[in-house]
C-alpha cells in the first residue's frame, strides 16, 4: 500500500522515478520480451506522471496535451525481434516523445506479476477473486505468472455476466454455462497458452485476454470453462495501480488515460 506524499512542486528525479519502479516490480527476476525500465529518455525532471496500457501514438499525444513528464505502460516500443529501423509508426512515436522530452517507462512481465498492484492481482480483484497471501503459491505456468484464487460459489455463465459488467466488454466464453465455478485461474493479456497448465491446477474456470483455436478444445474436452476478455481489457489496471503507488510516493502528480482497443 503506498502513502500520499505532498505534491512536490520540484519534483524529483528521472533517476529518483526509475529506482522506485524497478524497486516495486523487481524486472531483473524475469526473462521477457523486451527491455523493462527507461526505453527512451526525456527530460531530467518529473511532475507529472501519466500511466496508460500501451505507448501508443494517441497516447503519445494525450500526455503531451496533458503536460507529463513522464509515462508509464505495459506495452513498451521495443521487443525482441524487431528489425531495429525507425520508420514508419516508430517514427512517429519516438519523435514525438524526443521532441516533447517526455520520459517513457515500460514494465511487461514484471507489471503482469506484481502480487497486490500488477494486472493478474487487479483484474482478480475487480472480479471479485481472492488470492493466496502465501508468496508463491497458487501461481502456475512460465515463469509462474499465471495466478489461482477462489470465488464464490458461482457457475460459468454467470461469473462471465459479472465479468461483462465489470470489465465493459463483451467476450467469449467456451463450456457449459451451469458448470460450477469455485476456483479460477487467471493470466492477463495474450496467456492462452497457459491453459493446460491451468487445467493441470485444478481450476474450474481460466480467464485470459485472448483465445485461439486450441483452447476451445481443450475447454470442451476437458470441461473447464475458459473466458477471453480481451487483451486491452485484462491489463487495464496494473498501469495505473503502480504509476499511482509510485506518484503516492514519491510526490508527484499522477494521471492514468486509456486509449480504447477492441482487442
Amino acid at each position: 500500500m503506498s502513502f500520499q506524499s505532498a505534491i512536490r512542486p520540484d519534483g524529483v528525479t528521472r533517476e529518483t522515478l526509475l529506482a522506485a519502479f524497478d524497486g516495486l516490480l523487481q524486472p531483473a527476476l524475469f526473462k521477457d520480451y523486451g527491455p523493462n525500465g527507461l526505453q527512451v529518455e526525456g527530460r531530467a525532471t518529473v511532475r507529472k506522471l501519466v500511466s496508460g496500457v500501451t505507448a501508443s501514438l494517441a497516447l503519445i499525444d494525450a500526455a503531451v496535451e496533458a503536460g507529463a513528464d513522464a509515462i508509464f505502460v505495459h506495452h513498451g516500443l521495443f521487443w525482441r525481434g524487431q528489425d531495429g529501423r525507425v520508420t514508419g509508426w516508430m517514427k512517429q512515436r519516438l519523435s514525438r516523445l524526443l521532441t516533447n522530452e517526455i520520459n517513457l517507462f515500460a514494465y511487461h512481465l514484471p507489471l503482469d506479476a506484481h502480487p497486490v498492484l500488477g494486472n493478474n492481482a487487479q483484474l482478480a480483484r475487480r472480479l471479485g477473486v481472492t488470492l493466496s497471501e502465501v508468496a508463491g503459491e497458487g501461481r502456475f505456468g512460465d515463469q509462474s505468472l499465471g495466478v489461482l484464487g477462489r470465488c464464490p460459489a458461482t457457475t460459468a455463465g454467470a461469473f462471465a455476466d459479472g465479468v461483462r459488467r465489470s470489465l465493459g466488454r463483451e467476450l467469449v466464453l467456451v463450456g457449459e454455462p451451469e458448470r460450477p465455478v469455485v476456483r479460477v485461474a487467471m493470466c492477463s493479456g495474450g496467456a492462452q497458452g497457459y491453459f493446460e497448465a491451468a487445467i493441470a491446477a485444478g481450476a474450474d474456470l481460466f480467464i485470459t485476454g485472448e483465445i485461439s483455436e486450441p483452447q476451445a478444445h481443450y475447454a470442451r474436452e476437458t470441461g473447464v470453462a475458459y473466458i477471453a476478455c480481451g487483451h486491452h481489457a485484462s491489463e487495464r489496471y496494473g498501469a495505473p495501480a503502480v504509476a499511482q503507488d509510485v506518484a503516492d510516493r514519491l510526490g508527484i502528480e499522477h494521471r492514468f488515460i486509456d486509449i480504447p482497443n477492441p482487442a
